[in-house]
């Protein structure tokens, strides 16, 4: 293989766009599929690069991988047709609607051989990636609850509620700190317009005794992203909406035991965790390519896409 991997987008639109301007700028665009021909164009003659059909996409020995930023009920089929050409696939969060879907693609690429990456982007952030450091060096002791808020008002879809557009990127980083699956899974959606889910709370539980809380919401009047991990040392609270890099993330160390037939607690006010500043879509569509070029296992893989797929799929209003 070459020392760089070729790889096509598929779907250019909201967010595609951005998986063609930073391919480009990793040096990997192999060229643009898109059913809208005046944006695929526009975008490719931008970048250097040919507007394509799929199916010679699939056919170009020179094409080694495809990132697909579709609809996701059109990800399962488009990644069955990649895999079984021989093309790694990275698919945008939810990989698929259905379960079955989801457990397609995987298996299509355990058997191809091939690499299949969930489009879980804040799992490569440098916030995230400070934290899971944190873990690993035993600074929070035991992780006991995960708990994550994702507030805002809007965006509205045909197809997607607020628990399928937006809890993705909070299960997939719950599923990456306990590295297993859920034993449980508690979910009580809210419908407030027009009877999908316009807000969710879901409650999971490990075997490790771990226990995690996802609350989004598209309708409310105020914004919130916090993600907690709390330990028996000490907590650690990423707010992805503090300006500083060496602010976002913040360890609070703490005590809490029981004496006689009371308790004892206290807190400190805070240590800042210094994070570099970056640019996530770009480390994590660099660690796609990374993958394609050793045919190793990615940090968000298709097993924890299917994951979340199971998880949502146990909502409804």
């Amino acid at each position: 293989m070459r020392s760089m991997p070729k790889i096509a987008v598929f779907g250019c639109g909201y967010w595609g766009k951005n998986h063609v301007r930073t391919l480009a700028e990793l040096g990997a665009l192999a060229c643009i599929v898109d059913q809208d021909e005046n944006l695929a164009k526009e975008l490719a003659q931008k970048h250097g690069v040919d507007v394509r059909d799929a199916q010679s996409v699939f056919a170009d020995p020179a094409i080694d991988g495809i990132t697909m930023a579709l609809p996701a009920q059109y990800h399962a089929e488009t990644a069955r047709q990649a895999f079984a050409a021989g093309k790694h696939v990275f698919a945008e969060k939810p990989i698929a609607l259905d379960v079955r879907d989801a457990q397609s693609m995987v298996d299509a690429a355990q058997s191809a051989n091939r690499v299949l990456m969930a489009g879980h982007i804040l799992c490569h952030h440098n916030a995230f990636r400070a934290i899971v450091s944190l873990i690993e060096d035993g600074a929070l002791g035991d992780i006991k609850y995960v708990q994550s808020h994702r507030l805002g008002f809007g965006k509205f879809h045909t197809k997607f509620d607020a628990a399928w557009d937006l809890a993705p990127h909070d299960l997939s980083l719950i599923l990456s700190i306990a590295k297993s699956s859920p034993i449980k899974v508690d979910a009580v959606p809210v419908s407030v317009t027009d009877g999908q889910t316009d807000s969710a709370h879901i409650h999971l539980a490990f075997e490790n005794g771990m226990k995690g809380h996802v609350f989004v919401s598209r309708h409310s009047a105020y914004v919130e992203r916090r993600f907690s991990v709390i330990g028996t040392k000490a907590s650690v609270v990423w707010d992805d909406l503090e300006q500083d890099w060496n602010k976002k993330v913040t360890l609070y160390k703490h005590d809490v035991a029981r004496e006689g037939d009371a308790w004892r607690s206290s807190k400190d006010d805070g240590e800042n965790i210094a994070c570099e500043a970056g640019m996530a879509l770009t480390d994590e569509l660099g660690h796609f390519i990374d993958c394609i070029k050793e045919n190793r296992e990615p940090l968000t893989n298709g097993r924890q896409g299917l994951e979340v797929v199971k998880i949502l799929n146990t909502l409804s209003v």
